[in-house]
């Protein structure tokens, strides 16, 4: 059956995990591309299921869940994170007030109907909003928001599991508003033992502020490791 021979979004007949539950997926190493299962639905455990074994939703509205593993990976450690020059001006002279879980939804909101060059709609679809919306509430997702002159104007989210953050989304509407949350938020969990930051896949802006690539199983290996050692302290309170 083809992608788009399946029912599109969540599959309503699959059970309802709570944060306590949790599912195998695949092992994303014996997987030759990026897509290792394809179903399901987005409760709390299934979202912290996939998050903990190297793992993300990412799909279009006319599909099916896909869950993903890209290889490689794209993620920011303490001593890679950048900030440029521009950007410690920016700093400087105050320009955004950054806050962190202040506006959640709206970070949300705005991430999903931001225009993505050579992307056709968004991947934030409904399901995937209160999907997240629902684990912020549990305390495992997390933003973090610009304000200018008391207007939201750039922020990010992503789930926070023990020292691992991953992010998911940004978006900006005023210049350097996205990267002000963004390092702002990034420098608190390093300071916090956060070992990297899982940007999922390169871009461009996310290397800037100092992605790097490694190998999925260098990723899928730092993953296990960092999470096993961290276990006690997998929900961090901001």
């Amino acid at each position: 059956m083809s992608l788009k021979e399946r029912p599109a979004g969540p599959d309503p007949g699959f059970p309802y995990l709570s944060e306590y539950d949790r599912f195998s997926f695949p092992l994303p190493e014996n997987s030759e591309g990026d897509i290792i299962a394809i179903g399901g639905n987005l409760s709390p455990g299934m979202l912290l299921s996939a998050y903990e074994q190297g793992i993300f939703p990412w799909y279009n509205e006319e599909h099916p869940i896909l869950w993903q593993s890209p290889d490689p990976r794209f993620v920011i450690f303490p001593e890679t994170l950048h900030v440029s020059e521009s950007m410690k001006k920016v700093f400087k002279k105050k320009q955004f007030d950054v806050y962190f879980d202040r506006d959640f939804a709206g970070v949300i909101k705005n991430c999903a109907s931001v225009y993505r060059p050579r992307q056709d709609g968004t991947w934030i679809t409904t399901d995937m909003g209160e999907a997240y919306i629902k684990l912020h509430e549990l305390g495992f997702a997390h933003s973090a928001e610009s304000y200018a002159h008391g207007e939201l104007a750039g922020g990010c989210y992503g789930v926070w599991l023990g020292n691992v953050f991953f992010g998911e989304s940004m978006f900006t509407k005023v210049s350097n508003a996205s990267k002000a949350a963004f390092l702002t938020f990034a420098r608190f969990l390093f300071e916090r033992g956060v070992a990297f930051i899982d940007s999922q896949v390169h871009t461009n802006h996310v290397e800037r502020l100092g992605g790097r690539e490694i190998s999925r199983a260098d990723y899928l290996s730092l993953l296990r490791t960092t999470l096993a050692q961290s276990r006690s302290s997998r929900i961090a309170p901001i």
